[in-house]
């Protein structure tokens, strides 16, 4: 099971301190995420596959130009290559198919002709080509479980009025997922991205933790040990600038 470091792949931090504009490479990247967890989702995958699937695709172009290859094509190679790590099976004719209908709504199912076999053949290929430029080390570490851990310890900490009223977990979740859109999986740990939307999800709905002030150290660092503020800050900051292309992006 890989951990990937922050300093695997560059990213938003080199953008700090500056007037934050998406890279061109940024935008495609955002698309072609989006692409993979909607198509994921149409095709019945489960949180964790559809995450695999976009860190394979992130962690892909952190090692090649994305002017090199077609970045959809990749896109559903990552899907089908998820597929196998997470051990949820996708057939390559689903894929084609639920892409096929992605670019082009209301269209019929891909009849089985010289066409389709073409691109079933480029995504088994371009598969392999994937494998090869990550070095087959494609079983990763997400910050999903941690997350589930976190919110039940949370859980038991707040008051059930300050729980029930706010959709804390929803949002948490919901964080987690949006930050697949960038390549957060890959310059963060994954238990550090788990405390972090989580204190994001606090912050948005202003809800405090019992006795934080009194306590020795901040309830975050209970979560994670070597977690400080900063690595905090820098994920929520990454988090912000996905959400701000969203804006950008049709």
């Amino acid at each position: 099971m890989e951990t990937v470091g922050q300093d695997s792949c560059g990213g938003a931090d080199a953008a700090r301190g500056t007037e934050w504009r998406p890279a061109p490479e940024a935008r495609v990247h955002f698309r072609v995420t989006r692409f993979i967890m909607e198509a994921g989702v149409k095709l019945g995958m489960q949180s964790i596959p559809i995450a695999t699937a976009c860190t394979i695709y992130h962690k892909f172009f952190c090692e090649i130009s994305v002017d090199a290859y077609d970045p959809y094509l990749v896109a559903m190679s990552s899907l089908y290559l998820a597929g196998k790590v997470e051990e949820q099976h996708l057939r390559t004719r689903d894929i084609i198919n639920v892409s096929n209908r992605y670019f082009h709504p209301g269209s019929e199912t891909l009849e089985l002709d010289s066409h389709f076999w073409a691109l079933r053949d480029s995504i088994v290929q371009c598969e392999l080509l994937v494998l090869r430029v990550l070095r087959f080390q494609v079983s990763f570490q997400h910050p999903h479980q941690y997350l589930l851990h976190y919110l039940i310890s949370l859980k038991n900490w707040l008051n059930r009025y300050s729980w029930q009223r706010t959709p804390i977990s929803i949002t948490a979740w919901a964080l987690l997922r949006d930050s697949y859109h960038g390549g957060l999986c890959l310059r963060f740990r994954a238990q550090h991205i788990a405390v972090a939307v989580l204190h994001l999800a606090l912050q948005a709905y202003g809800v405090e933790v019992p006795a934080e002030a009194e306590a020795e150290k901040p309830w975050w660092q209970v979560f994670s040990d070597d977690l400080t503020k900063p690595i905090i800050d820098n994920i929520v900051s990454d988090l912000i600038q996905i959400y701000t292309m969203d804006t950008e992006i049709p």
